[in-house]
């Protein structure tokens, strides 16, 4: 696995240093074209892959569909890992469970003409130092955002995630309402370098209220000042998507 990713073997080792709790997520969307295929799924991840994840360590796994879907919804599950052995060792610790062949046999077994979804798109994320662990929130009625932000380089990338950790974006938002569950740096995945972070609000309301409040803060307004903290140099394009929890979400 390092050595198939630049800069994850200097990484893990200093987070292995410096915070042996920064997790690894695994971002994954499930395209579906039917409702029949969103009953599998969310059979399958309900009854066999949570439980089962939950059984090898991945605790909190949150699953999600759209808010306003153009279609059939899509999917999105968010897998907290302790570690790179831990994701590497899921599908063959999954083999092995009984419980879950079992529970997930209609998913696990779904034929060609049949299948339980279109296509799986993947991401792995490495959390930012500083916020190393997923923060769950209450457990209510709410709603999520799901951002990333795409930059024209590497070293542009590095910037933003330098600006979130460092120069204290990242305490902006709690401080306004923007309630963080998640920050990941994109290690692999598609549209790199890019970084993805999740955010959690009771309404929409509460969303344009608190990001106005970000906007105006003066905190904020500090930092964007800052010519090589621009967003126009280092955050080339910005994704938003809106989802619901389901019911049986454990974020």
């Amino acid at each position: 696995m390092p050595a198939l990713v630049p800069g994850i073997a200097s990484a893990t080792t200093a987070s292995t240093q410096k915070n042996p709790k920064r997790q690894l997520y695994e971002l994954r969307t499930y395209q579906l074209t039917n409702a029949t295929q969103e009953k599998i799924m969310d059979d399958y991840l309900e009854k066999a892959a949570i439980p089962a994840l939950n059984r090898l360590g991945s605790k909190n796994v949150g699953v999600f569909k759209e808010m306003k879907p153009a279609g059939q919804t899509k999917i999105i599950v968010l897998i907290p890992f302790q570690s790179v052995e831990a994701f590497m060792e899921l599908n063959d610790k999954l083999l092995k469970d009984a419980n879950y062949q079992s529970a997930g046999a209609a998913y696990i077994n779904a034929p060609a003409t049949a299948p339980a979804y279109d296509r799986i798109e993947s991401s792995l994320l490495y959390a930012f130092a500083k916020m190393p662990e997923m923060l769950v929130p209450e457990n209510k009625a709410r709603i999520f955002e799901l951002r990333r932000y795409e930059s024209a380089s590497e070293l542009a990338g590095q910037t933003k995630i330098k600006v979130f950790n460092d120069e204290g974006e990242i305490d902006i938002f709690k401080s306004v309402g923007l309630t963080p569950v998640f920050f990941g740096e994109t290690l692999i995945g598609g549209l790199r370098p890019n970084l993805t972070y999740m955010l959690t609000y009771d309404d929409m309301a509460a969303h344009d209220r608190n990001w106005k409040k970000f906007g105006g803060d003066p905190r904020w307004q500090k930092i964007k000042s800052v010519p090589a903290y621009a967003d126009a140099q280092i955050v080339s394009h910005i994704t938003a998507q809106f989802l619901l929890p389901t019911a049986y979400s454990q974020v």
